[in-house]
């Protein structure tokens, strides 16, 4: 579809007449095109909190006596709610996070909604962003196994679409 076509719905609301957005690679209607873009920012990652978390996994492989994973390479993984394909990365608080493919302007995902993985693999949670920068979601923000995201229409189709593929 060319950027400016109407399509036949909203696909983050399913209303009528959604338009093409090429930046979003989606159709949306107007108000759910301008919506998510006035949530609250969240603070920073700490240093502290990097640190404390990288600590940690070392300690814990050490005591164990494995290796701690190559957060560099993600491993690829199947949701098994929904079937999708999403990669794990390690958060910079030593947690793991499914993390879906490709990537999405900033302007158009919520504020604790938006992630980064750095050169080294790890996933960092971006909180505030410049509205051109581009970010990377979470699977468990846009799996069909849980409830439907509310307040983002990029969220609601990413979820809608993973229905789909789900059920058939």
């Amino acid at each position: 579809m060319v950027a400016g076509r109407w399509s036949d719905e909203c696909e983050a609301c399913g209303v009528p007449y959604g338009k093409w957005v090429a930046s979003l690679g989606m159709a949306l209607c107007g108000s759910c095109e301008r919506a998510g873009s006035e949530h609250p920012a969240r603070e920073p990652v700490l240093v502290g909190d990097v640190l404390a978390g990288m600590t940690e996994a070392v300690t814990h492989a050490a005591r164990s006596g494995r290796a701690v994973p190559d957060a560099r390479r993600p491993s690829t993984a199947t949701c098994g709610a929904c079937g999708a394909c999403a990669e794990w990365h390690r958060t910079v608080r030593g947690r793991w996070v499914m993390i879906e493919p490709g990537e999405l302007p900033a302007r158009a995902v919520p504020a604790g909604s938006r992630w980064r993985v750095a050169g080294d693999g790890t996933a960092v949670n971006l909180g505030s962003a410049v509205p051109s920068d581009t970010c990377r979601v979470s699977h468990f923000d846009v799996c069909p196994g849980r409830p439907a995201p509310i307040g983002s229409p990029v969220l609601l189709a990413l979820w809608r679409g993973h229905a789909r593929r789900a059920a058939t």
